[in-house]
């Protein structure tokens, strides 16, 4: 699976992810981004360095981007 499979935005992936080596999603992301993209409230429970931060924060970041550039 990759950040692509997750419906991330072409600007966030290829601006950031790819850009920095970020090609394939931890467990952690692929069990939570699907979620957060739609909205849904996550809890999630991993080992430090196993990309929690990012989990979360990318489907932040793009819905951001989404309000900033309404299409």
């Amino acid at each position: 699976m990759t950040f692509k499979d997750l419906n991330i935005t072409e600007p966030i992936f290829k601006k950031q992810l790819k850009k920095n080596g970020y090609a394939n999603p931890t467990p952690i992301q692929v069990k939570a981004i699907p979620a957060a993209l739609t909205g849904k409230d996550i809890l999630g429970c991993a080992q430090t360095g196993t990309g929690k931060t990012a989990a979360f924060a990318i489907p932040i970041i793009q819905h951001l981007q989404a309000l900033k550039n309404p299409g």
